[in-house]
């Protein structure tokens, strides 16, 4: 009877929590769909060929106009993080066979991405770089983290029964599209370091994302092919272990640089703002050589003894500056009240440069602010920026040139109407491409276009 079955201990109760809580082998796909799904990935497809290159084109706008939503668009439509999560399970499970066809494809979708993204940089005007680039050009160890975690919830998702939207936030998070369009814009102008810089970051992400969705795949215990021959799978496992090592190595460096540079900033910072604090003299600029580790610091006012300087040298210890050397700069002027002017005109000269440049960042902000507020007032108000409009139409609408856009008024409600010049006659679905574009950016009920050809006819369509 049940009425003598003992009680599970209250350890084992807790631990049947926990563990059902976390395991991620529940929902897991059938194995022979996941392997089938997993195989269709190594398929070299037009169409996903097609899509790879005109995310990488959205991608290379994105990053020479310095606009952060068009990337992260562009990463929601690569379909390069399919080919790297099977990479890591054919890795996994040990196909050799599937792991051959997963690298074929996906070799391929980085040579097309760089052709495509160096041609379109190529052709670009805008050749200087934005900081969008220079973000991608100096990867760090917390790339690598990002890039194992962002594999590990590839992964998970991926071999769930119902999918997720986890794939599209995992290419958000470990960003594969933008480092092979800047290593495309660093071969269009021929810089090195956006050629190395960013294909460095895009192998950290490509390498992470396969071993985490490897180790998760061991975790799931998804069963493996055996390897008859013992000496090639220990070498494969040599090789992928040396090229980890190989391709973390400079990010670790990276990283300790980044960080002792940012502690070394703040230390300094400290310092000085802590221990140069005199009644008749002020510091009026400082500036610090990590390289060299010189702290230089100009001072204005009455002229501070050689003992407080050595009491200022000795304070640096205290600051993790020991290795540092101290140049003290001084301006010996007597401290009266025509000199206590002077310093105070020496110090506020600094801040005002400061201030200058701050303003000078700002007005350019407020400037765009305003621009996008006078927009919306426009647009709230019933208006339509004509001439915003006009612009816009040469751009949208290739074949147009010379445009001019106004509206008219009447019993049937408003009709706007744009004039045009075209090398040649207009089709009818680019004749009704144009109207509805006219109408939804205006919000007119009619449209009205009139193109002039060459031949100084007239193209007239009404809506």
């Amino acid at each position: 009877m049940n009425e003598n079955k003992p009680a599970k201990p209250h350890h084992s109760r807790i631990w049947n929590f926990f563990h059902s809580l976390f395991d991620m082998r529940e929902d897991t796909m059938d194995h022979a769909e996941l392997h089938e799904m997993m195989y269709e990935n190594t398929v070299i497809h037009g169409s996903n060929m097609w899509i790879l290159m005109l995310a990488i084109l959205i991608a290379s706008i994105g990053l020479n106009v310095n606009s952060t939503a068009v990337i992260i668009g562009a990463m929601l439509i690569s379909p390069l993080m399919s080919g790297i999560l099977t990479m890591g399970y054919s890795l996994a499970v040990k196909d050799l066979a599937m792991l051959r066809r997963a690298l074929t494809r996906f070799a391929a979708q980085v040579v097309i991405s760089l052709i495509t993204s160096t041609l379109y940089f190529f052709i670009s005007p805008l050749d200087i770089p934005t900081s969008e680039m220079i973000a991608r050009t100096s990867p760090t160890i917390w790339d690598v983290l990002i890039a194992l975690f962002g594999g590990v919830a590839g992964t998970i998702g991926n071999t769930r029964q119902k999918k997720s939207n986890v794939i599209p936030g995992v290419a958000i998070a470990t960003a594969l599209m933008p480092p092979l369009c800047t290593a495309g814009y660093g071969l269009a102008t021929m810089q090195p370091r956006f050629i190395f810089g960013a294909f460095y970051l895009f192998l950290i992400n490509t390498l992470f994302i396969m071993l985490s969705a490897a180790l998760v795949i061991r975790i799931l215990k998804i069963p493996a092919n055996e390897i008859a021959d013992k000496r090639k799978e220990k070498r494969i496992t040599v090789g992928v272990t040396i090229i980890t090592i190989i391709t973390v190595i400079p990010s670790i460096l990276i990283g300790a640089v980044t960080v002792y540079s940012g502690v070394m900033e703040r230390n300094i910072s400290n310092y000085i703002s802590n221990e140069f604090v005199f009644s008749d003299t002020q510091v009026v600029q400082s500036s610090a050589d990590n390289v060299d580790r010189v702290i230089s610091v100009s001072l204005v006012g009455a002229t501070v003894s050689d003992d407080v300087i050595d009491v200022l040298e000795k304070a640096m210890e205290r600051y993790g500056l020991k290795d540092y050397t101290l140049r003290v700069t001084q301006n010996r002027m007597v401290v009266d009240g025509e000199n206590n002017d002077k310093i105070t005109i020496a110090v506020q000269e600094k801040t005002i440069q400061d201030l200058n440049e701050q303003l000078d960042a700002q007005k350019a902000q407020i400037d765009e602010q305003g621009k996008r507020l006078g927009e919306f007032e426009r647009e709230k108000a019933g208006e339509v920026d004509y001439l915003r409009l006009s612009e816009n139409a040469s751009k949208v609408f290739t074949k147009l040139s010379d445009c001019y856009c106004g509206a008219m008024s009447g019993g049937a409600g408003d009709c706007v109407i744009l004039t045009a010049h075209v090398e040649e006659p207009l089709s009818e679905e680019e004749i009704a491409m144009i109207k509805n574009w006219l109408i939804l950016e205006s919000g007119a009920g009619r449209a009205e276009l009139v193109v002039f050809l060459p031949e100084e006819n007239t193209q007239t369509v009404e809506e």
